[in-house]
C-alpha cells in the first residue's frame, strides 16, 4: 500500500437520507391509526375526516403510485370501518368524507404517476449527461499502444453513479506509452473536479515534458491553481476541501525493457510474471498531490523496474485492495491475478471483476479503477540497473 490511503467513504449522509424516507412514507399510515384510535375511543366525537383525506395526498409526495394506491386503500377502510363502529351510516357528513377520500385518493394517483414519469426521465438525461462526462474525462484506454495491449476499467460505487474521484489515462508519446492512475480523497462534485484537473494537466504535460517528475510537478501545479479559485474557496465544506489530495502513481514505457514510475502516496502496481505477482515498490514514495509542502527540494527521480515481454503490469487504486467481504477480509487481488487464465488484457480485467463482485457480493464501498499493460514480443534492450522484482 501507499503511504497515503483515504478512508472508504462513509455511509452517514445516505443512512440518514435513507431513514428520513422511510419516516416519510409512514407518514400517512401513521395518520391512519391516529384516526382509528380517536374513532375507536370516547373522543370519537372529534372530526377526523380532513386527517383521512390528507392521507392519499401525503403518500403521493413520498410514494410511487402503488404506495399511494394503498394509502388510498387504508384511508377508505378505516372510513368504512369507523363510521360502521360508530353507527354514523346515513349522515350527510359520512358520505362527504367519502367522496372526498375517493376525488383526492384519485388526484393523488394521477400526480404519482406523473411524478414518477417526470423523476424518470429526469434521471435518464443526468445519467446520459453522466455518460458523456465519463467518455470525456475517463476515456476507455485504447487496445494498443505502442509496444502494449492495454484495457481499462471503472467502477463506481455509488449506486446510478458514472464518475467518481478515481482517474486514469494512458497515451502513446515520444517518448513512450505514458500512463496515470490517481485516486481523489474526497466525493462527490468536487472530486471529480479534481480528478478532471490532473487528468487535464497529465495529458498536456506527457507530450512536452521528458522528465515524468516533470509532469507529476505540472499536475500538482494545477490542482494547486484549481484550489486557489473562488468557486473552491467559498464552499462550506473549506475544512474538507483543505485537507484533501490525490495519490497518484505515472508510468511511463519506453522502447527498453523497463518501466519507469513517479509514486505519489498511491498503492503500488503489480507485475504478473511468469504466473507469479510482484508488486513494485517504491524505494521513497514522494507525497500525495496537494501536500507537496511535508517534503523539502527537489521532489526527486523516476523510478525504473524490469518489464519484459509476456509481463503483464496492473495499475489500481485501492479500492480494489480495500474492498471487503461479509467477514471483513480484504481481497486477495496478487492472488486473483495469479488465477485468472491466459487471456487478452480485457478479458483479463473482467475475471478480476468478476472475482472483485464475488468477494464483495456485489457491493462496492469505494470506486474502482484498473489499468493492465501487457508488453508484446519484440526487440529490446537491455535495461540498465533498474530495480529488479524478486524472481
Amino acid at each position: 500500500m501507499g503511504s497515503f490511503q483515504r478512508s472508504a467513504p462513509g455511509s452517514g449522509v445516505g443512512g440518514r437520507s435513507r431513514v428520513l424516507t422511510v419516516l416519510a412514507r409512514c407518514v400517512p399510515f401513521a395518520i391512519a391509526l391516529v384516526v382509528v384510535g380517536i374513532e375507536f375511543s370516547p373522543a370519537h366525537f372529534l372530526y377526523t375526516g380532513p386527517l383521512l383525506t390528507a392521507t392519499p395526498a401525503l403518500a403521493a409526495v413520498t410514494m410511487g403510485p402503488r404506495g399511494t394506491i394503498s394509502a388510498a386503500a387504508v384511508a377508505l377502510a378505516v372510513s368504512v370501518s369507523t363510521a360502521t363502529y360508530n353507527q354514523a351510516w346515513g349522515s350527510q357528513q359520512v358520505y362527504t368524507n367519502f367522496l372526498a377520500i375517493l376525488l383526492v385518493s384519485a388526484a393523488s394517483v394521477m400526480t404519482s404517476r406523473f411524478m414518477r414519469t417526470r423523476r424518470r426521465n429526469e434521471l435518464e438525461r443526468i445519467r446520459r449527461i453522466a455518460e458523456a462526462a465519463q467518455r470525456v474525462l475517463l476515456r476507455p484506454v485504447p487496445a494498443r499502444l505502442g509496444p502494449l495491449r492495454t484495457a481499462s476499467m471503472y467502477l463506481a460505487a455509488e449506486s446510478g453513479a458514472q464518475i467518481g474521484g478515481d482517474l486514469y489515462e494512458a497515451v502513446q508519446t515520444r517518448y513512450g506509452v505514458r500512463m496515470i492512475i490517481g485516486d481523489v480523497r474526497g466525493k462527490g462534485l468536487p472530486a471529480v473536479r479534481s480528478a478532471a484537473v490532473v487528468l487535464g494537466a497529465f495529458r498536456e504535460a506527457v507530450h512536452y515534458e521528458d522528465d515524468l517528475v516533470e509532469v507529476v510537478a505540472h499536475c500538482a501545479a494545477a490542482l494547486r491553481r484549481e484550489r486557489a479559485m473562488p468557486w473552491a474557496i467559498d464552499r462550506d465544506d473549506d475544512e474538507e476541501q483543505a485537507e484533501s489530495f490525490v495519490t497518484v502513481l505515472v508510468a511511463q514505457v519506453p522502447d527498453r525493457s523497463v518501466v519507469e514510475m513517479v509514486n505519489c502516496g498511491h498503492p503500488p502496481p503489480l507485475v504478473l510474471r511468469r504466473g507469479t505477482v510482484h508488486a513494485l515498490m517504491p524505494p521513497s514514495p514522494l507525497p500525495p498531490l496537494g501536500l507537496e509542502d511535508l517534503i523539502t527540494g527537489p521532489l526527486g527521480e523516476a523510478e525504473s523496474y524490469v518489464f519484459l515481454p509476456g509481463d503483464r503490469l496492473l495499475l489500481h487504486t485501492d479500492g480494489v485492495l480495500e474492498a471487503r467481504n461479509r467477514d471483513n477480509d480484504f481481497f486477495a487481488l496478487p492472488e486473483a491475478m495469479e488465477a485468472v487464465p491466459t487471456c487478452a488484457p480485457s478479458e483479463f480485467l473482467e475475471e478480476l471483476h468478476r472475482g472483485l463482485l464475488r468477494h464483495t457480493q456485489g457491493r462496492l464501498a469505494d470506486d474502482v479503477a484498473m489499468i493492465v499493460a501487457e508488453r508484446l514480443d519484440g526487440e529490446a534492450d537491455t535495461p540498465t540497473a533498474p530495480h529488479d522484482a524478486p524472481e
